[in-house]
C-alpha cells in the first residue's frame, strides 16, 4: 500500500492541470484498490493544502457516494443483503441521524458505505441523500486533509484519546425517540 501511495502521490504531482481531475478520480475509484477514504484525504492535504485538498476531497467523497447510492438501488437483492447485515451489527431499531453519520465518518475504522447506507435509510430520496451525503462528507475531509500529516504521525495512544473524545458526540447527537415494541408495552403472554 505504501508503494501504491507513492506512486499515486508521484502521478498527482506531475499531473499539473490535471492533477485536480486525477485525484477525484481516485476518490472514485478507491473502493476497487480498497483504500480507506482516509488515506486519500491524508494525500490530499500534502498535496493540495488545507483549503483545496478540503475542496477536492469532498467533491470526490460526494460523488462516490453518488455513485454508491446508484449502483446499490440498481441491485435490491444486495441491498436487502447489507441492509440485513446493517441490522445485525448496528440494531433492528437503531438508525443515526445525518450528524451522528458526520461524526462517525471521522473513525477510520468504520466502513464508509456502511454509513452511506444508513444515510441512503433516513433519506426520502435522492436528493435527501446527496443533501446528507454532502453535509455528513464536509467534516470527514476537512479534518483529515487539514490536518492530515499531523494525524498520520500521531502515537497510537492520542488516537485513542481522540476516538474516546468522540463517543460523547455520538451520544449527544443522537436521535431522541423510544421505541417500544407492542408485545412490551402490552404484557401480552406475560399475563396467561
Amino acid at each position: 500500500m505504501e508503494l501504491f501511495g507513492n506512486y499515486l502521490m508521484t502521478i498527482i504531482e506531475t499531473g499539473g492541470l490535471f492533477a485536480p481531475i486525477l485525484f477525484i478520480s481516485f476518490h472514485l475509484l478507491r473502493p476497487l484498490f480498497f483504500l480507506p477514504v482516509v488515506f486519500i484525504c491524508i494525500s490530499g492535504g500534502i498535496l493540495f493544502g488545507a483549503v483545496a485538498g478540503t475542496v477536492y476531497s469532498i467533491i470526490g467523497i460526494t460523488l462516490s457516494s453518488i455513485i454508491f447510492y446508484g449502483i446499490i438501488r440498481f441491485m435490491p437483492k444486495t441491498f436487502n443483503k447489507l441492509v440485513n447485515m446493517k441490522q445485525k451489527i448496528i440494531g433492528k431499531h437503531s438508525q443515526f441521524t445525518t450528524s451522528q453519520i458526520a461524526v462517525l465518518r471521522l473513525v477510520p475504522f468504520i466502513h464508509f458505505h456502511l454509513l452511506s447506507l444508513c444515510l441512503i435509510q433516513i433519506s426520502e430520496g435522492f436528493k435527501d441523500y446527496t443533501k446528507s451525503s454532502f453535509l455528513s462528507n464536509i467534516p470527514l475531509a476537512f479534518v483529515y486533509t487539514s490536518i492530515g500529516k499531523w494525524i498520520s504521525n500521531l502515537s497510537p495512544l492520542y488516537i485513542f484519546v481522540f476516538l474516546i473524545a468522540l463517543l460523547p458526540l455520538i451520544y449527544l447527537l443522537r436521535r431522541k425517540e423510544i421505541i417500544i415494541k407492542w408485545q412490551d408495552f402490552f404484557h401480552v403472554g406475560a399475563q396467561q
